[in-house]
């Protein structure tokens, strides 16, 4: 559940939950409006995320359109989704250690709780996965528990 999984960054970031809760809201709010894999995958898996994304957004008055949100997952798009995200963050109070620790704690726990695998840095999370040649590369894989 979603309160679990703000528990668990509060105890590897050392933030509050309020600020866990928000905190995870804007990271997946970002990744929904890049159409993030792992966003997708996660929204299916983990009851209460897409909630706290659509409330980030409509705090945060991010874009809602389909047109909007196709010009947001341009490179250009991409890029403002990226540093609006990093400034919604600091806005919230975190700093860049507290930012450092929230991404691999998302992939930590996700990957422990729902066995939601190909998510470990930034890029995987924004937007699609590429390669440093533009080529696709994996795609978010599920792996069932040995």
């Amino acid at each position: 559940m979603f309160k679990d999984l703000v528990k668990h960054v509060g105890s590897r970031t050392g933030l509050t939950q309020a600020k866990s809760r928000a905190a995870l809201g804007i990271v997946f709010n970002a990744a929904e409006r890049q159409a993030s894999p792992f966003a997708g995958a996660m929204f299916k898996k983990l009851p209460g995320a897409r909630t706290a994304s659509a409330k980030a957004g409509a705090e945060l008055n991010t874009c809602t359109g389909e047109i909007a949100r196709l010009i947001e997952q341009t490179p250009g798009g991409r890029k403002y989704v990226v540093s609006k995200m990093f400034r919604d963050l600091h806005e919230l109070g975190l700093g860049h250690e507290e930012i450092s620790q929230l991404l691999p704690s998302i992939s930590g726990y996700m990957s422990d709780t729902y066995n939601l695998q190909g998510f470990g840095h930034l890029g995987d999370l924004i937007g699609t996965n590429f390669d440093v040649y533009g080529e696709e590369a994996r795609d978010v894989q599920e792996t069932s528990a040995a």
